[in-house]
């Protein structure tokens, strides 16, 4: 049987997970209205209709995950990881490819657009789960421990960074590591195999143009202010106009042609600008419920791969929201990562939801019997 019988949902996790959603909703309008007025002849409810689509689409998919046993999944880890990888190759193809500025991360499907890389993060989390927990105490091994898990994934993450989307390919390279130490790699052959790597990372930080202009405006926005510090900048002045209650939901400034992005990687900051330390406070804290409660759903598995993907699925999920607030506050150099359940991006929200509905269906509790009348 496919499906989990008898149990209720863990509303712990898709709570905080639909909240999310909800509020992305309402800042996906608030954000992008200005920006789709300001296209001749576009309706100003267009990024919210297709949110809405989306999220249409991503609900009823998580409901649906919560109810598949874990076993199925794991049949797929290997199909899914080759499709996910055959999928990061399409947007390098003539005529389903489109670059965006310079950059080969969409495939385009007639009206259809979707981000490889979205689907590309869970795949690999569910590869990594089935892979590390089959070899139990193989693990400890270098040939069986880090080699295919590490070296394998390094694919879809090698792919990512060639489109190129540096900040993707970095939370797919830090679930990777958190999943392999948590599923006993030692941390000896994570040094060991990641240390010849330091040049090229060296190399993509500091001697590509963009991204050393992007770090040197990180340890002096306002010098920079005109140029790569200008988001940055926008960003905190979002955050320093909220204050304690933010200025009204839909009244931010910063939304209006200043701030770029803000309806993507940037929405928290208009978020903060809107409702303030309190409304942050709020989201923050929503993750950190989602994030925690999967970490518990992980230690109260005995199936090894059960306790694998649940973790994997709250690592990813924990460090994506983190990365985007850190780098929406000023705390690590700009990177294009959008945050969970809140930004626009239709691939993005659809996968979140999926994620979050197979995490739920781990955390499903049994249904008591009710007792006989005495």
């Amino acid at each position: 049987m496919a499906t989990e019988p008898h149990t209720r949902l863990d509303w712990l996790v898709l709570g905080p997970a639909l909240a999310l959603t909800g509020l992305g909703l309402v800042m996906v309008y608030s954000t992008s209205s200005p920006l789709a007025f300001g296209r001749e002849g576009a309706d100003g409810l267009s990024y919210l209709k297709r949110s809405l689509v989306f999220a249409a689409a991503g609900v009823p998919l998580a409901l649906a995950l919560s109810r598949v046993r874990a076993e199925l999944l794991r049949r797929l880890a290997y199909p899914a990881l080759g499709v996910a990888v055959l999928l990061l190759c399409l947007p390098w193809v003539p005529g389903l490819g489109q670059a965006v500025n310079g950059a080969h991360r969409w495939v385009r499907l007639g009206s259809i657009g979707f981000q490889p890389s979205e689907p590309a993060k869970f795949a690999l989390v569910l590869f990594l789960a089935h892979s590390l927990a089959k070899r139990g105490a193989g693990v400890r091994s270098f040939a069986n421990g880090y080699l295919p898990n590490v070296l394998i994934p390094g694919i879809p993450v090698g792919l990512v960074l060639l489109e190129p989307d540096l900040g993707t390919a970095a939370l797919m390279a830090a679930v990777v590591l958190a999943m392999a130490f948590l599923g006993g790699v030692r941390v000896r052959h994570l040094v060991a195999g990641l240390t010849p790597l330091l040049p090229l990372a060296v190399y993509l930080l500091w001697f590509v143009g963009f991204r050393r202009e992007r770090i040197l405006a990180f340890l002096d926005p306002w010098q920079h202010a005109q140029g790569a510090g200008f988001q940055l900048v926008q960003s905190l002045l979002a955050f320093g106009s909220g204050g304690l209650w933010g200025v009204g939901l839909g009244a931010s400034r910063q939304k209006l042609y200043y701030l770029p992005e803000a309806h993507t990687d940037f929405i928290l900051s208009v978020w903060a600008e809107e409702r303030g330390l309190v409304g942050v406070a709020l989201v923050l804290s929503l993750v950190l419920v989602l994030v925690g409660r999967g970490y518990w759903i992980a230690a109260r598995q005995e199936d090894p791969f059960r306790q694998l993907l649940a973790a994997g699925i709250a690592t990813w999920i924990g460090a994506q929201a983190a990365i985007n607030a850190l780098v929406v506050t000023g705390c690590v150099p700009t990177k294009g990562l959008s945050f969970p359940f809140l930004s626009y991006g239709g691939t993005g929200l659809v996968v979140a939801l999926a994620a979050a509905g197979v995490l739920a269906g781990l955390g499903r509790q049994p249904v008591p019997d009710r007792e006989a009348p005495g």
